[in-house]
């Protein structure tokens, strides 16, 4: 087996088919490919658990379920708890909307299934007021429940900008890395005014600029070159 199928086993327990034809065709490809992810995905100022589920909201975001899934593992077999990943996926509406919680459901499925958590599912079709009160039934504390009827009280009253506000505050997930994932978000799907603002906005949480250059990397891994032209022209040269 080649060093870019060992790689991929190794990463799903199976090789992917989208990696056994890329191999097939050009192994040389899949080799330069297989280092890049290496590179993007290795431990640095992020760690390997937070790229991973970076890329489960980024992807929930711009509602491309595919990676989304593939990523749910990584990021469960780097330590990320449910209650995480529901905040990655609940931050992804803000770019999203509802679409993006019908489609982050799959990740949550996902991830019960990975961690055996006996539970109920909720529809596919389930409206953004369904899924969050589904999620709060995951909360594990007082603070947390709190957090989710706030949420809740917010989707009644339709007052979006407050509930944009408050899928933004520190919860389980700390404010700065939601602040990153909104950047990432808009880093993958080209929105270069878009980005710049977010960048800003994380840099005034406290997010220094490695992170947000280890965004790119990974960012660049999912969608493609052009988006780090994007998120270049957010970064401070060194």
């Amino acid at each position: 087996m080649s060093t870019g199928l060992d790689y991929f086993k190794k990463v799903y327990d199976v090789v992917p088919g989208w990696v056994q034809k890329m191999h097939d065709y050009n192994p040389a490809m899949l080799d330069h490919y297989t280092a890049l992810r290496g590179a993007a995905m290795s431990e640095g100022v992020l760690s390997v658990k937070e790229k991973d589920i970076l890329l489960v909201g980024i992807n929930s975001a711009r509602h491309y379920a595919r990676s989304m899934v593939y990523h749910t593992k990584g990021a469960i077999d780097g330590g990320a708890t449910l209650e995480e990943l529901v905040e990655y996926l609940l931050v992804a509406y803000n770019y999203g909307g509802e679409k993006a919680l019908q489609i982050g459901l799959q990740s949550f499925e996902y991830a019960l299934e990975l961690t055996g958590t006996q539970a109920e599912k909720v529809s596919h079709d389930a409206t953004a007021l369904e899924i969050v009160r589904y999620y709060a039934q995951f909360a594990s504390n007082d603070d947390i429940k709190n957090y989710y009827e706030q949420l809740l009280s917010l989707l009644v009253s339709k007052d979006e900008n407050a509930l944009s506000e408050k899928l933004l505050e520190t919860n389980v997930v700390n404010e700065q890395m939601k602040y990153i994932l909104m950047t990432g978000i808009y880093t993958t799907v080209l929105k270069n005014t878009e980005t710049e603002y977010w960048a800003e906005k994380a840099r005034e949480k406290g997010v220094d600029e490695p992170r947000l250059a280890e965004l790119g990397y990974i960012c660049l891994l999912t969608a493609g070159i052009p988006s780090w032209f994007e998120i270049s022209d957010a970064l401070i040269q060194k």
